[in-house]
């Protein structure tokens, strides 16, 4: 399933207890910086049709429009956390950034540094979502979303 959208707009998935947003970098050869827990500092070039997805599980649109704010326009690094670090249990946001992500509710926070794998809720859960010219690529039909303005 296509699902297309514009750089000032945001696609919404929404699932019983939680939501995903998703909007596109919208600029090409944006830096992501990744800082990790070991005082590492990577740094990942990005295309203008990649994505940023946020997942929230209260459902506020409003965190998920922050923290994608934060991220595409004022190049906010993305923070690992091991997966014994305290805040982990309290993280009601998380954020993935590149050119797909899969959605999954059975992942053990700050076992995933590879950025593909982002929690969600169990309704969105088994979603791969993968970037397209024009807006992403579901690998399955999905009918619980929006589109809204950026």
């Amino acid at each position: 399933m296509n699902i297309d959208f514009k750089n000032d707009e945001i696609l919404f998935l929404e699932g019983e207890t939680g939501t995903v947003g998703i909007i596109k970098v919208a600029y090409d050869n944006k830096m992501l910086f990744i800082a990790t827990q070991d005082n590492e500092e990577i740094v990942q070039f990005l295309e203008s049709d990649d994505i940023i997805a946020v997942s929230n599980f209260k459902k506020d649109k409003r965190a998920i429009r922050a923290q994608a704010y934060l991220s595409r326009e004022e190049s906010s690094p993305l923070i690992i956390l091991n997966k014994d670090h305290p805040s982990t249990k309290r993280l009601e946001t998380v954020i993935s950034i590149g050119d797909g992500v899969n959605l999954n509710c059975n992942i053990t926070p700050g076992t995933h540094p590879e950025q593909n794998i982002l929690c969600s809720c169990d309704s969105l859960s088994g979603l791969e979502i993968v970037k397209t010219p024009t807006g992403v690529k579901l690998n399955r039909d999905f009918e619980n979303y929006t589109i809204e303005e950026f």
